[in-house]
């Protein structure tokens, strides 16, 4: 992998690390103000970030980076995806948008969702929103909804997934 490939790719999991760790705190704060959640689901995760291309360029440097997520817990499968990450010359400042599709189980419910990332930094403060792509959840998991939360401790990922389904036999 090339030096700026590798840069490309710190700086991505960086923009990640930084808005996972920020978006912890709110997500505690939006739920005590009273937002209706039919379920509450949590576990840990394994990340691998395989950076596929760089654009350097005035303003900002472009990467696209592919992510495949193992999940542990109320999730339990895998998930693979595609970023599209901007940094830029101001340290701290940067943006990503991803895509992922899970398969596996939620709670004991099987099928597939997909989960949609936007992500920024401004000068070191980070703003992060993962929900369910409407209307994306198939098998026990059609009608799906819901919001995750993403915390990066000591280098372990752990997620909190507040969401809907609709009611459907096992």
């Amino acid at each position: 992998m090339s030096h700026s490939l590798r840069k490309a790719t710190l700086a991505a999991s960086l923009i990640i690390v930084l808005c996972y760790a920020g978006m912890a705190q709110n997500a505690t704060t939006q739920n005590k103000k009273g937002a209706a959640v039919t379920a509450h689901a949590t576990g840990t995760f394994e990340v691998k970030m395989e950076p596929q291309s760089e654009d350097k360029g005035e303003g900002a440097t472009l990467g696209r980076t592919s992510l495949s997520k193992q999940f542990h817990g109320s999730l339990e499968g895998t998930s693979k995806g595609e970023m599209l990450s901007a940094m830029s010359a101001v340290k701290g400042s940067a943006g990503y948008v991803a895509i992922e599709r899970f398969t596996g189980t939620l709670d004991g419910r099987s099928g597939t969702f997909a989960l949609q990332h936007s992500g920024s930094m401004n000068r070191g403060v980070p703003q992060l929103s993962i929900t369910v792509v409407p209307d994306s959840g198939t098998g026990q998991l059609t009608g799906l909804a819901g919001r995750m939360t993403i915390d990066v401790t000591g280098g372990k990922h752990s997620y909190v997934f507040d969401y809907t389904v609709d009611v459907q036999p096992r």
